[in-house]
This record gives C-alpha cells, structure tokens and sequence, in this order.
C-alpha cells in the first residue's frame, strides 16, 4: 500500500498560518520551494494562503499519485526467490515433434503434430517439411483413409 497524504491534515496545516507559521502545508505536500516562499513572505503576504484554500484539494491529489507511481514503479524487495537450478531452456519445436512422433509409434498426422507442437499451420507445415529434408520423416498415406500421415524414424 503506497503512504497516502490526506486533506484534513493539510487544512490542520494551512491553520498554522494563524500563528505565525505559513507554507506548512504546501511543505506536507510535496512542494518545498513554494512552502520556503510562503513561510518568509508570510504566504505571499496573507493572499497566497487564502488562495491555496480552494488549492489544497488538488494538491493532495496530486501528491498521491506522485506517491503512488513512485511506489508502483519500485520492485517489491520483499519477496525472497531461490533459484535451485538452471532454468530449463525452452525445448526447440523439432524436438518436440521428434517426442510426440516417438509416443505415437512413429507416426503423425497434421493434426497431431500440430497439437503437440502448439505451432501455428504454416510454421508446422515448415517443421515438417525441414525434418523430410534431413530425412527425419517422410510422407505417407494411411492404409484405409488414405489421410497424409508423417512417418518418422524414431
């Protein structure tokens, strides 16, 4: 949860002016430069303090979100991660289609190579056409449907 400024306690602030003390709540929100002006010329000589009556809403709001990005932006440190090993590289789609074709006696079909590649049509149909030109597969026909089907020397 980022820290929040509130309102009320900047008008607490603004009221400080009573006593002497002008800007506090221009310090309270984030805008130091202004909030040194005001407590040596008196907040702009009485007219910036009754101005920033109808301003403080705004200045909050804006010190909010200035609060909220910065806390937003920042990478939460507490939460610990052990790594206990190397990550596993990402298995290349040739093999993978080497491993579904092994589990399925050796042959596949478009369908299922594409489901266990999870490739899109035309990026499988080049996978396939790569492992015929490095004779990893070859094409037939099933025997009773006659459907296209990959045979693969596995």
């Amino acid at each position: 949860m980022p820290p929040q400024i509130d309102t009320g306690v900047a008008y607490l602030l603004w009221c400080t002016c009573l006593f002497g003390f002008c800007g506090g709540q221009r310090f309270y929100a984030g805008k130091f430069g202004s909030g040194l002006l005001y407590l040596f010329t008196f907040g702009l000589f009485g007219f910036g303090q009754l101005i920033d009556l109808a301003l403080i809403p705004g200045m909050v709001t804006e010190r909010n979100q200035t609060l909220r990005g910065r806390y937003l932006d920042q990478p939460h440190q507490s939460v610990a991660t052990a790594s206990v090993g190397p990550v596993p590289a990402a298995t290349p789609p040739m093999q993978k289609l080497l491993k579904a074709a092994k589990a399925n006696g050796g042959t596949l079909s478009l369908a299922q190579a594409a489901l266990h590649t999870e490739l899109e049509p035309a990026a499988l149909k080049a996978l396939l056409k790569e492992a015929q030109e490095l004779d990893y597969a070859e094409v037939t026909n099933d025997s009773q449907t006659g459907a296209v089907r990959y045979r693969f020397d596995v």
